[in-house]
């Protein structure tokens, strides 16, 4: 027994412990999936949840935990524009899609002229909903495909639609008082209507992946054998995948795995 226990502790002492910070949901939900099998490879994947935006990037800034699974190249940057972090994606690891969907409306072509569509009025998030309304065809941009766009660059607005700025987790709330919201399929599934979150009129997809979430590292880390090892990991991961899978009702609309394409 105590030869055994010998072992078994020298066993646990020589693996590599790796914090990884994220929020509830899926991203937390995949990295807890991925515990027992990075084990075998020798990690130790720790998960840290936070319940803000913000903590898990000076969390990571300051050193108290290796990375961070929460954020999108787009909201990365702008945290980094704010407050002078020195991070940086090092994989990616989620893209969750976004659609356009209606409680009034079964197609877009039903839109009245004048209606009314809710997006987010965060400046990370309203480009991307912006993107997705002119990928409809239901306006045009003053600089195309422009990742920093606003409401105010709006140059082709044909039904003269109502633009709505609202926080982003209250546009699912939104949709009975406009004609059309932009919302992220996750927030159906996540109030228990995984069956709405199928019923969009419109999705985002893989040409979105600056809005893929990944793994961000100090960028002094970013090269680090045991973090990139962790990513590949979490990439080849049947486990991983079967849990995100599950996430979103196994609706590929609603979800891309980045890596992938």
């Amino acid at each position: 027994m105590a030869l055994a226990l010998s072992v078994g502790m020298g066993s646990a002492a020589a693996l590599e412990v790796v914090k990884v910070g994220s929020t509830p949901g899926v991203t937390a939900d995949a990295i807890e999936a991925l515990k027992d099998e990075a084990k075998t490879q020798g990690l130790d994947v720790q998960l840290v949840e936070f319940t803000d935006w913000t903590l898990p990037n000076e969390a990571l800034n300051n050193a108290d935990i290796d990375l961070n699974f929460f954020q999108h190249q787009a909201f990365l940057q702008n945290a980094v524009k704010e407050r002078g972090y020195r991070i940086e994606l090092i994989g990616l690891g989620l893209l969750q899609n976004i659609g356009l969907y209606s409680n009034k409306h079964t197609t877009l072509d039903a839109l009245p002229v004048g209606a009314k569509v809710s997006l987010p009025n965060d400046p990370v998030n309203q480009g991307r909903g912006l993107l997705l309304l002119q990928k409809a065809g239901l306006i045009t941009l003053k600089n195309g495909d422009d990742t920093g766009a606003t409401v105010h660059d709006v140059v082709g607005n044909p039904k003269r639609l109502q633009l709505v700025e609202i926080e982003g987790p209250q546009l699912i709330h939104s949709l009975a008082d406009v004609d059309l919201a932009v919302v992220w399929p996750s927030y159906f599934v996540n109030a228990g209507k995984k069956e709405q979150a199928g019923k969009g009129l419109a999705y985002s997809g893989i040409a979105d992946t600056y809005y893929a979430m990944g793994f961000a590292a100090r960028s002094d880390r970013a090269k680090e054998a045991k973090l990139t090892q962790l990513v590949q990991l979490f990439q080849r991961s049947p486990k991983v995948r079967e849990v995100i899978d599950a996430s979103f009702d196994h609706n590929k609309n609603l979800y891309t795995l980045p890596w992938q394409q």
